[in-house]
C-alpha cells in the first residue's frame, strides 16, 4: 500500500513538473520573439539624409553632441537647450520641396531653419505626451533654403517625468522622408487609436454586462479598467496648472489604477478567492490622485515617478503569477492565451523602464502600451471562449430538459388518461347509483301501489290503471333525464315540453311556452342527469298541481337569463297559471285548510336546494308562479347544498 501511495504521489510530482515546464517553455519562446522584434529598427528614411551630430547650446556653454542625445535635466521651459545642426542642399534640388523629420523627442520641440521657426509640437498636445511615440514632419519654405549650407536648429522643450531626449534628424526631399513618417504615424498612432477604440467599446460591452449581472462584479471592475484606459489614450490636458488640474492627475495615475483594477479582474475571472489586502494595489494610484488635485503639475509628476512604474511592474508580475497557476493546474486554453499575452506586456514593459533609465541605447521608444492590445486580444478571446461555452452548455441543458419535459409530458398524459378513465368509471357508477335509487324511489313506490290497490280492489282496475299510467310517467322522467345533452337544460325542457302538452290537452288545458331571451337558458357544461331529474321532477309537481287544484285554463312556461354585471348570469325558469290559488305563509308555506298538494311545498324546496337553485312560490286570486332561480354553477354532488 505504501508503494502505491508513493507511486502516485512521485506521477504526480513528475505530472505537475511536466505542466510547469512546458509553460515555462511557451513563455520563454514568447519573449524570444519578442525580443528579437524589439531589436527591429522603426521605420526611417534613407540614411543620407541622416543628421548625427550637432552643436548643443545651454546654460553651460556649448559643445558637441551626437544625436541621439538624452539631455538629463527634466525641466527646461524656462531656459530650453538649442541643438544647431548644419545641412545642405544641392544646387540642383532647388526645384524640390523639402522637409525635416523628427522621429522622436521629449517633451516639446521647436524647429527653424535659417532662423525662421518652421514647427512648434506644443501647440499640439497629443504631440507633447512622453508616453507616446509622436513622430513629426515640417515642410521648409523654399525662400528659407540656400544652395549650399544652411542651418537648423531644434530647442527642446521638457516638463517631467522624464528627462529630454532628441532623435537623429532628417533632412531631405519631402518625398524621401515622407513614407517613413507615414508607416510610423501608422504604427505610433493610429494603431493605438484603433486598440483604444476597440478598449471603449469593451468597456460599454462589459459595463452593460455587469448592469445586468451584478452577481458577477468581474465585468464591473474590467468595465472600469477599460474606461480608465480609454481616457488617457484619447483625452489630452494641458501642460501646466489649470481648472483641468484634477483630471491631469487622474490621466497620470490612470496606468496604476488600471493595471490594479486588470489585477483584480483576473482574480475574478479566473475563479480565484480575492483577498482583503489586494484593495491595497489601488493606494499608489490613488495617491498620485491626491497629490494631482492638492499639489502643483511638478510634485504630480514625480510622484507618479515614484509609484507609476514600479506599481503596474508589481501588477504585472503578480497577473504573471496568478495566470500561470491557472494555466498550469487547469490546463486551461484561455489561461494559456492571457499567460502569452502577459508575457509580451512585460518584456515590452521591462524594455521601456531600461530605456527610461537610459540602460539601454535604444531611441526611446515605448511599447508597453501598444502591448497592452495584446492584454485586450486576450481578455476579449478569454471571454469570447467562456461565452461559446456557457451557450454550449446551455444548449446541452436545454437539450436534456425538453427530453425530461417530454418525459414528463407523457406521464402526466398518461396519468390524466388514467384519471379520466376513473372519474369516467366514478361518475358512470354514481349515475348508475342515483339512477337506481331513482327508480327504487319513483318507479318502485308506483309498482308497490299498484300490487296493494290490485290486491283491495280485485277486478277494479281503475286505480291500477291510474298507478301504472304515474309509474310510466315517471320512467319516461327518468330516461329523459339520462339522455345526454351536453350541459344545454333546453333540449331536456323541450322533450318533458311535449310530455305535458300531451298529458295537459285531455284536461283542456292550454299550454303557453315563452322564451323571454334569444337563447332561453345558459349551458353548465357540469349539468349532470341527477340535476336534470330534480329539475324536470319539480316542474312536473308544479303543473300536476296546478291541474289537480288551481282550477286553471291556461299553464305558461317562461324561460330566460338573468344577465349580472361581471358574470355570466344565471337561468330562471316561470310556471304560472290562472287558477286559483292558496294562502301562503310568512315562510312560504302553505297555511293550515290548503289542498294536501299544496301542502307539500317543502318536498319542491328540497328538490331545489339539492340542485343549488332558488325556489319562489307566490299564489292569490289571480293565480300561482312557481319561479325557479338556476345557480351559475351547479353542484358536484347531490347533497352539497341540500
Amino acid at each position: 500500500m505504501k508503494t502505491e501511495v508513493a507511486d502516485e504521489a512521485s506521477s504526480t510530482a513528475w505530472d505537475w513538473i511536466y505542466r510547469v515546464s512546458g509553460y515555462v517553455l511557451v513563455q520563454a519562446l514568447i519573449a524570444v520573439v519578442c525580443i528579437l522584434l524589439l531589436r527591429q529598427s522603426p521605420p526611417e528614411p534613407p540614411a543620407r539624409h541622416r543628421l548625427t551630430g550637432a552643436v548643443l547650446v545651454d546654460a553651460a556653454g556649448e559643445r558637441a553632441v551626437g544625436l541621439p542625445h538624452h539631455y538629463p535635466s527634466r525641466f527646461t521651459l524656462h531656459d530650453p537647450p538649442l541643438y544647431r545642426m548644419s545641412f545642405e542642399r544641392p544646387a540642383d534640388a532647388a526645384g524640390q520641396a523639402w522637409s525635416v523629420f523628427l522621429p522622436r523627442f521629449t517633451n516639446g520641440v521647436e524647429v527653424a531653419v535659417n532662423g525662421a521657426v518652421i514647427l512648434d509640437s506644443r501647440r499640439d498636445p497629443d504631440a507633447n505626451r512622453p508616453d507616446r511615440n509622436t513622430p513629426a514632419i515640417a515642410a521648409i519654405p523654399a525662400p528659407l533654403l540656400y544652395d549650399g549650407a544652411n542651418v537648423l536648429t531644434v530647442r527642446l522643450f521638457v516638463w517631467e517625468p522624464l528627462t529630454g531626449f532628441l532623435d537623429r534628424l532628417y533632412v531631405g526631399p519631402d518625398d524621401a522622408l515622407r513614407p517613413a513618417y507615414a508607416r510610423r504615424t501608422s504604427l505610433f498612432l493610429t494603431l493605438p487609436v484603433v486598440f483604444s477604440a476597440w478598449q471603449a467599446i469593451l468597456s460599454v460591452i462589459l459595463g452593460i454586462m455587469w448592469l445586468k449581472r451584478r452577481h458577477e462584479p468581474a465585468y464591473g471592475v474590467l468595465a472600469a479598467a477599460m474606461a480608465l484606459g480609454t481616457a488617457q489614450a484619447f483625452v489630452s490636458t494641458p501642460v501646466g496648472q489649470s481648472l483641468y488640474a484634477g483630471l491631469n492627475a487622474i490621466l497620470i495615475a490612470s496606468a496604476p489604477l488600471e493595471s490594479a483594477f486588470v489585477l483584480v479582474f483576473l482574480i475574478l475571472f479566473l475563479g480565484l478567492r480575492l483577498p482583503f489586502h489586494a484593495v491595497a494595489v489601488f493606494f499608489p494610484g490613488l495617491l498620485i490622485v491626491a497629490v494631482g488635485l492638492f499639489g502643483d503639475p511638478h510634485l504630480v509628476r514625480r510622484v507618479y515617478l515614484l509609484l507609476g512604474p514600479p506599481t503596474v511592474g508589481f501588477c504585472l508580475a503578480i497577473i504573471a503569477v496568478v495566470i500561470a497557476r491557472a494555466a498550469v493546474e487547469r490546463r486551461d486554453v484561455v489561461g494559456l492565451f492571457l499567460g502569452c499575452a502577459i508575457t509580451i506586456v512585460m518584456v515590452c514593459w521591462i524594455h521601456d523602464m531600461l530605456s527610461v533609465l537610459n540602460i539601454t541605447s535604444d531611441r526611446r521608444i515605448f511599447l508597453a502600451r501598444l502591448s497592452y492590445s495584446a492584454l485586450l486580444v486576450a481578455i476579449g478571446a478569454g471571454l469570447t471562449w467562456r461565452f461559446a461555452r456557457a451557450l454550449n452548455e446551455i444548449d446541452s441543458f436545454a437539450g436534456r430538459m425538453v427530453g425530461l419535459v417530454r418525459e414528463a409530458e407523457d406521464k402526466l398524459r398518461a396519468s390524466f388518461a388514467r384519471e379520466e378513465e376513473r372519474a369516467r368509471a366514478a361518475a358512470l357508477a354514481a349515475e348508475r347509483t342515483r339512477l337506481m335509487r331513482d327508480l327504487h324511489d319513483g318507479l318502485g313506490g308506483q309498482l308497490v301501489s299498484i300490487v296493494a290497490l290490485s290486491e283491495r280492489s280485485g277486478r277494479d282496475g281503475a286505480g291500477i290503471g291510474e298507478a301504472a299510467r304515474g309509474a310510466l310517467k315517471d320512467l319516461r322522467l327518468v330516461i329523459d333525464a339520462m339522455d345526454d345533452i351536453g350541459g344545454d337544460l333546453m333540449l331536456a325542457l323541450g322533450a318533458w315540453r311535449e310530455r305535458i302538452a300531451a298529458q295537459l290537452r285531455p284536461h283542456g288545458l292550454a299550454l303557453e311556452w315563452r322564451a323571454l331571451t334569444p337563447d332561453g337558458l345558459p349551458l353548465h357544461p357540469e349539468l349532470r342527469p341527477w340535476h336534470v331529474i330534480q329539475i324536470l321532477r319539480l316542474l312536473d309537481e308544479a303543473v300536476t298541481n296546478a291541474v289537480k287544484h288551481a282550477g286553471a285554463r291556461r299553464i305558461t312556461v317562461s324561460l330566460q337569463t338573468i344577465a349580472r354585471e361581471g358574470g355570466p348570469g344565471h337561468g330562471r325558469i316561470t310556471i304560472e297559471d290562472d287558477g286559483r290559488g292558496f294562502a301562503l305563509l310568512p315562510d312560504g308555506e302553505a297555511a293550515a285548510g290548503t289542498p294536501k298538494s299544496a301542502r307539500g311545498l317543502a318536498n319542491m324546496r328540497r328538490r331545489a336546494a339539492r340542485c343549488g337553485a332558488r325556489l319562489d312560490l307566490a299564489s292569490g286570486p289571480a293565480g300561482t308562479r312557481v319561479r325557479l332561480d338556476l345557480p351559475e354553477h351547479f353542484p358536484d354532488l347531490e347533497d352539497a347544498a341540500g
